[in-house]
């Protein structure tokens, strides 16, 4: 059943219009009687019948309320270092699939794409489609941030947010299991040329737990993945 997100959506309002307007009558190519779900984005998903649509408005009709099952236990936040190309793309994408809340690309001392101002904002309004389009595809309740763009001096500072954080290494470090703990989490990855020893030493100091993905270096867009698999399975949010 295609699922579709609208923040406040209830039986007072049961429309959708826009984008997903177009997409259900144009793309999707759906009918009167047909069937779809609705998150309102704070935990409850509308099962519904579409009464009547246009391209520009579809009406619905509410069949039943239930709670929404697709968000995992933990609220990770993935802290990418800026890769080259659009690998981050793929990573915003599959992170997604993941479970992850939030993705902060982050601009540490060996980032070789270095995007100005104005290009990163150009390219934060493209991944954060590609983040809502990997939402509605994996059927996930809420539709996670793409943040802007941020020095490491102030991913730092952030760090203080969550109950735990792990910078994978490839200098070597514990085993996922050991230190995925509380309920909000913090992933720190870093680019093509890896950390530099004073940034390990930063983070370490800022409460970071310095962990291992194996005896492997994987690239910088395979690690943030092998990471939240790694994490959701412990937490038993990929079993």
């Amino acid at each position: 059943m295609p699922k579709f997100f609208c923040d406040g959506f209830g039986a007072h309002c049961p429309v959708l219009r826009g984008a997903d307007a177009a997409h259900i009558a144009r793309s999707l190519r759906m009918k009167a009687g047909e069937t779809l779900s609705v998150s309102d984005l704070q935990g409850q998903v509308y099962d519904c019948s579409i009464v009547a649509l246009r391209d520009d408005e579809v009406q619905l009709q509410i069949d039943g309320v239930r709670a929404d099952t697709a968000e995992p236990s933990v609220q990770v936040t993935l802290f990418q270092c800026m890769p080259k190309g659009d690998k981050l793309e793929t990573v915003v994408q599959k992170s997604v699939e993941l479970g992850v809340a939030e993705i902060v690309p982050v601009l540490s001392s060996r980032c070789i794409s270095r995007p100005d101002a104005k290009s990163a904002a150009k390219k934060r309004e493209r991944l954060q489609r590609i983040a809502e389009e990997a939402a509605k595809q994996s059927g996930r309740g809420i539709l996670p941030a793409v943040g802007e763009m941020i020095s490491f001096a102030k991913m730092l500072q952030r760090l203080q947010e969550f109950d735990s954080v792990l910078l994978f290494y490839e200098g070597g470090g514990r085993p996922v299991n050991e230190l995925a703990q509380g309920k909000k989490i913090a992933v720190v990855i870093g680019p093509e040329g890896g950390f530099d020893q004073s940034e390990v030493q930063q983070a370490e100091q800022a409460g970071a737990k310095i962990a291992s993905l194996g005896p492997r270096i994987l690239r910088t867009e395979t690690a943030p993945l092998a990471a939240l698999a790694l994490i959701m399975f412990v937490t038993g949010n990929l079993q």
